[in-house]
């Protein structure tokens, strides 16, 4: 599977869009990002592992937290391909 196929499956989802658009406001610890959600923590942790997959999103551990932010430099490179795919 291509990486823009990874990034696109990734983005199907709308709980992982969700967890995007969480993460576009501010770096947040799983355990803040699961308030906002009404899924099973092991669900929750296989929508971070897909985003992880597609690059769309990083990890750092900060103490016994991990913390989560969005990769803005994989949406720069997708909205890119977006716009070659289109290009006349």
């Amino acid at each position: 599977m291509t990486s823009l196929s990874i990034t696109f499956k990734a983005l199907s989802d709308p709980n992982r869009r969700k967890i995007l658009e969480l993460l576009k406001k501010n770096s947040m610890s799983a355990g803040q990002i699961a308030k906002h959600f009404n899924i099973t923590l092991p669900s929750l942790t296989h929508h971070f592992n897909i985003l992880k997959q597609a690059n769309l999103i990083t990890q750092e551990r900060n103490g016994q937290q991990i913390i989560y932010s969005l990769n803005l430099s994989v949406f720069e490179e997708l909205m890119e391909s977006y716009f070659k795919l289109f290009k006349k």
